[in-house]
C-alpha cells in the first residue's frame, strides 16, 4: 500500500437509510442539537422508549452529512449481544473492515484518527459503559469525529453534552385552542397521518379537533404510544378511544405511580396491547421477543411453533402484524418481521415471567444452527450470491445465536457455536469479518467439549482467518493441532484441509515449492473423496502457485479446469478466483488483453457477491495491467481504490509474498512515470472512492465515466471567500485546519462549505477538489 494512505481520510458515502415514513415537527429539537453538535464532539440525546430519539438523531445527521468530508455514518447498537464485538460492529457498519479481536479500540482509532465525519451510535443503553469508554477513546484520538449518541441514559463522559428529547409538542387541555387550530401540535399531525395509514379513508372534520387535541394529551406525545393507539381506530371511534385511554390508564397505571408519568403512559399502551391479544397472540409475541433484527416467516414458524401448530404461525404473524405489535418490511422481495425495541424488552419480560426463555432461546439457536448447516451444505452451487445475501439480513440473529450457545460456558451447548462458527467459514471471510469470526472461534474452542473432527475443523478455520490477516504465528500452532488430530481420527479429508491450509500459508511466505507439494497432495486427496469444496480451493490454490513458479501453462490448464467446473456447478466464489488467477498468469505472459478481460470477469462476480478481500486482489492487478498498456494515471488512480479495499478488509498485499512483490514493482514503476506528486494526486483520488465509485472506475464502466465529467462541466461562481475555502478543501484541510488558517470559527467553516456543495450541486469535498483542479487559479492560490 502507498505509504500515506492511512493517513488520509477517503472519500465516502455516508450509509444514512431512507426515511420510510414522514418526519413530523421537532423543528426545535433539531436546531439545537445541531447547535449543540457545533460546540460539542459528542452529543447524546436521551430519552424513554419509543419517545423517537433514533428518528431525531437520523434527521440531524441527515441535514448535516455534507458539512463533513466522510459525511455521517449510522452504527445501530440495539442488535448486538456481545460488548466484545463493540469496535467490530463499529468498524464492519462502517465499512472500514474488521478488527483483529473483539475489543480492538485501537485499530478503529487508526482508521478513524484523519477523517472527518459525524458518526451516530445509535441505542446504546444497553452497552452504557463500554460505549462511554469507546467514545471517550475515539474523542481524544480522532479530532475530526463528532459523535451523536441515542440513549436512555447519558454516557457519563468528559465533555458530553445532553439532550432530552421531549414529547411531541401537545395542547394543554384546560386551555384549546379552536378545534380547527389541531395541525399546529405535531403530536396531532403524527396521530392524523399514522391514522390515514391505517385507514385510508380517515378525514377528521374541524369539529374532531378538540377530541384529536384530547387524545394526543393523554398519549403525552410519545410516538410509539401514538402508533400503538391509532390501530384501535380499526374498531373504535376517536370519541370511543379517548374514553377507553382514559378507563385503561387509570386500571394500569396503579401500582407504578413511582414512575415518570410519560413512561407509565407509553406502558400502559403496551399493557392494553397485551391485553387486547389472544392468548396466542400473547405467546407468540413472548417468544418473538428472542430474534433480534428482523426474521423471516420460516423462522417463526420453527421458534413460535409451540403457540400454534405450524400452520396456524401465519395467521398469528399476521394477527400481530396487525395490531402494530410486528412491524412488516420487504427484503429482496420478501417479507420479514420485526419487533420495535420497546415491544421486545415487553415480551422478554413475560418470557421471563412465563420460565419460557431458555426453551425458546434454544429453538432460536437451532433454527439459525440448521440455516448455517444447510448454508454449508448448499455452497458449492448456483445460490452463493443469495446464501450471503440471507446471511447478511440475519446477522443480527447469528450473532445472538451464537451468543446465546456460548453464554453459559456449557461445553456441549459451546460445540453448536463451534459449529456455526466453522461452518459459517465463506460468509465471515466474504465480508471481511475475519476479527468477528476469530472471536466466536476463540470463544468455542476455549469451551466446547466437541469431537476431534468439529475441534480439527474449527482450528483449521480459525488458523486460516488468521493468516488471511497476516497472522502467521497465531495460526501455525493451530494448524498443527488441527493435523494431529486429523490424523489421530483417520479423517483423510479433514488432514486435505489442514494440508491445503499449509500450502497457501506456503503460498503467502514465498515458498513455493513447499507450496507445491502441500496442496498437489491435498488435491488428490480431495479428488480421491469427491471433496468438492476442497477440491475447487486446490485447483485455484496450486494453478496460482505454478503461476507464480514460472510455469504458466501447467496453471492455467488447473485454473481452466476450477473455471469450468464451477462454471457447470454455478459457482461464484471460486469462479471469480480462478479468473484472477488466470489474468496474472496471462499478464506475466503479456497477453495483456486476456488478462484485462478476465479480471473485469472476476471482478464482476465479486462485486455481487461483496467479495471485498477479492476485490482487493482484482483492482491492485488492473493496476498492473494499466501500467502495462501506458495507463499510468488510470493505475495510480487504481491504487488508490485498491488501498481503500485493503483497509477495508484489515489485509495488505505485503501479508502475501509473491504477490506483494509484483504489486511493489509496479507500484514504483508508476511512481517514477508520473512523479511522486502527480502519482499521490491520482493515488488520493482513487483512495477517496467509494466501494461502488472504486467498482465503477476498475470496470471502467458508463456511470464512472459521467460522474467525472460531471465533475468539471459549467462550474456555478463562487463568492470570493467561498472559493478561498474551497482551494483549501482541494488541498484536503479539515474544517478545523481550514478555520485555524482562515482565523474564523468553525461552524463558519461548516456553513460555506455546505453552501459551496450546493452551489455547485456536488454531494462530496472530493467533487469540490476535482472542479478546482479544473478553475484558473484563483487570488488566494498564487
Amino acid at each position: 500500500m502507498e505509504p500515506s494512505a492511512r493517513t488520509r481520510a477517503r472519500q465516502a458515502g455516508g450509509n444514512l437509510p431512507v426515511d420510510v415514513t414522514s418526519f413530523v415537527g421537532r423543528r426545535r429539537e433539531i436546531t439545537l442539537t445541531k447547535r449543540m453538535l457545533a460546540e460539542s464532539r459528542v452529543v447524546t440525546l436521551t430519552g424513554p422508549g419509543g419517545i423517537g430519539k433514533s428518528r431525531l438523531a437520523l434527521r440531524v445527521a441527515s441535514s448535516m452529512r455534507r458539512v463533513y468530508r466522510d459525511k455521517a455514518w449510522l452504527v445501530e447498537l440495539g442488535e448486538l449481544t456481545d460488548p466484545a464485538l463493540l469496535a467490530d460492529t463499529i468498524s464492519e457498519q462502517l465499512q472500514l473492515g474488521n478488527t483483529t479481536s473483539g475489543n480492538d479500540v485501537d485499530t478503529l482509532i487508526e482508521y478513524l484518527g484523519n477523517r472527518e465525519m459525524l458518526l451516530v451510535l445509535d441505542n446504546c443503553e444497553h452497552l452504557v459503559a463500554e460505549c462511554a469508554l469507546l467514545v471517550d477513546a475515539l474523542i481524544r484520538a480522532c479530532p475530526g469525529v463528532r459523535i451523536l449518541v441515542t440513549s436512555r441514559q447519558s454516557l457519563g463522559i468528559a465533555g458530553e453534552s445532553t439532550v432530552v428529547v421531549p414529547p411531541l409538542q401537545v395542547p394543554d387541555p384546560d386551555d384549546l385552542p379552536p378545534a380547527e387550530a389541531y395541525e399546529q401540535y405535531a403530536a396531532v399531525r403524527l396521530f392524523v397521518e399514522r391514522a390515514k395509514a391505517v385507514l385510508p379513508e380517515f378525514e377528521p372534520s374541524a369539529e374532531d379537533g378538540a377530541v384529536l387535541m384530547r387524545l394526543c394529551h393523554h398519549l403525552d406525545g410519545n410516538p410509539l404510544a401514538i402508533e400503538l393507539a391509532v390501530v384501535r381506530l380499526r374498531s373504535l371511534s376517536l370519541y370511543q378511544l379517548e374514553e377507553r385511554l382514559a378507563e385503561r390508564y387509570e386500571l394500569l397505571t396503579e401500582g407504578r405511580r413511582g414512575a415518570p408519568a410519560r413512561q407509565q403512559t407509553l406502558r400502559a399502551l403496551i399493557d392494553w396491547s397485551w391485553d387486547l391479544c389472544s392468548e396466542q397472540d400473547r405467546r407468540a409475541w413472548a417468544h418473538a421477543s428472542v430474534f433480534f433484527g428482523s426474521f423471516d416467516l420460516d423462522a417463526a414458524e420453527h421458534v413460535i411453533s409451540a403457540t400454534a401448530e405450524p400452520a396456524g404461525v401465519p395467521g398469528v404473524v399476521h394477527s400481530l402484524v396487525d395490531k402494530s405489535i410486528l412491524m412488516r418490511e420487504q427484503e429482496n422481495g420478501e417479507s420479514r418481521y420485526r419487533l420495535p425495541h420497546a415491544l421486545r424488552e415487553y415480551g422478554q419480560e413475560k418470557l421471563d415471567a412465563a420460565g419460557e426463555r431458555a426453551d425458546v432461546e434454544h429453538r432460536h439457536r437451532d433454527w439459525y444452527a440448521g440455516l448455517v448447516e444447510r448454508f454449508a451444505a448448499e455452497w458449492i452451487g448456483p445460490e452463493q450470491v443469495s446464501w450471503v445475501n440471507r446471511l447478511l439480513t440475519d446477522h443480527a440473529n447469528l450473532q445472538a445465536a451464537l451468543h446465546s450457545a456460548l453464554a453459559e460456558h456449557a461445553p456441549q451447548q459451546a460445540v453448536v457455536a463451534l459449529r456455526m462458527a466453522t461452518r459459517l467459514g465463506q460468509y465471515w471471510g466474504i465480508r471481511g469479518l475475519h476479527g468477528e469470526a476469530r472471536h466466536w472461534l476463540d470463544r468455542a474452542l476455549a469451551v466446547a467439549a466437541a469431537s476431534p473432527q468439529d475441534r480439527a475443523s474449527g482450528l483449521r478455520a480459525n488458523s486460516w482467518l488468521a493468516l488471511l490477516q497476516g497472522d502467521i504465528i497465531t495460526a501455525s500452532p493451530q494448524l498443527d493441532e488441527a493435523a494431529l488430530l486429523a490424523q489421530q481420527e483417520h479423517d483423510e479429508v479433514e488432514h486435505a484441509h489442514v494440508a491445503l491450509t499449509r500450502g497457501m500459508a506456503a503460498l503467502f511466505q514465498g515458498q513455493l515449492t513447499t507450496a507445491d507439494d502441500l496442496i498437489g497432495t491435498a488435491l488428490a486427496d480431495f479428488r480421491r473423496h469427491a471433496a468438492a469444496h476442497g477440491e475447487l480451493f486446490a485447483l485455484f490454490g496450486l494453478g496460482t502457485v505454478r503461476g507464480f513458479d514460472g510455469r504458466p501453462e501447467e496453471g492455467l490448464a488447473l485454473l481452466s479446469e476450477c473455471v469450468d467446473t464451477t462454471t457447470r456447478l454455478g459457482d461464484v466464489f471460486w469462479r471469480s478466483y480462478a479468473l484472477w488467477g488466470v489474468a496474472h498468469i496471462e499478464l506475466s505472459r503479456h497477453a495483456f488483453g486476456h488478462a484485462e478481460t478476465a479480471t473485469k470477469d472476476a471482478l464482476g462476480l465479486q462485486r455481487r457477491m461483496g467479495n471485498r478481500l477479492a476485490m482487493a486482489f482484482s483492482i491492485d492487478t488492473l493496476a498492473w495491467i494499466a501500467q502495462e498498456r501506458d495507463r499510468s494515471e488510470r493505475a495510480a488512480e487504481l491504487f488508490g481504490a485498491a488501498a481503500g479495499m485493503w483497509e477495508a478488509t484489515r489485509a495488505a498485499p505485503a501479508f502475501y509474498a509473491p504477490f506483494a512483490a509484483e504489486h511493489d514493482r509496479y507500484e514504483s514503476r508508476t511512481r517514477a512515470i508520473l512523479g511522486a506528486e502527480e502519482y499521490r494526486s491520482h493515488f488520493d483520488r482513487g483512495y477517496r472512492l467509494s466501494t461502488d465509485a472504486a467498482l465503477d472506475l476498475a470496470l471502467e464502466t458508463k456511470r464512472h465515466t459521467r460522474a467525472h465529467s460531471r465533475d468539471n462541466v459549467h462550474p456555478m461562481p463562487l463568492t470570493r471567500r467561498e472559493r478561498e475555502i474551497a482551494d483549501l478543501v482541494a488541498q484536503g484541510r479539515t474544517n478545523k485546519e481550514i478555520a485555524e488558517n482562515l482565523f474564523i470559527a468553525q461552524r463558519t467553516v461548516e456553513g460555506h462549505v455546505q453552501h459551496i456543495l450546493t452551489k455547485l450541486d456536488f454531494t462530496s469535498r472530493a467533487q469540490i477538489a476535482g472542479w478546482v483542479a479544473g478553475q484558473p487559479p484563483s487570488d488566494s492560490s498564487q
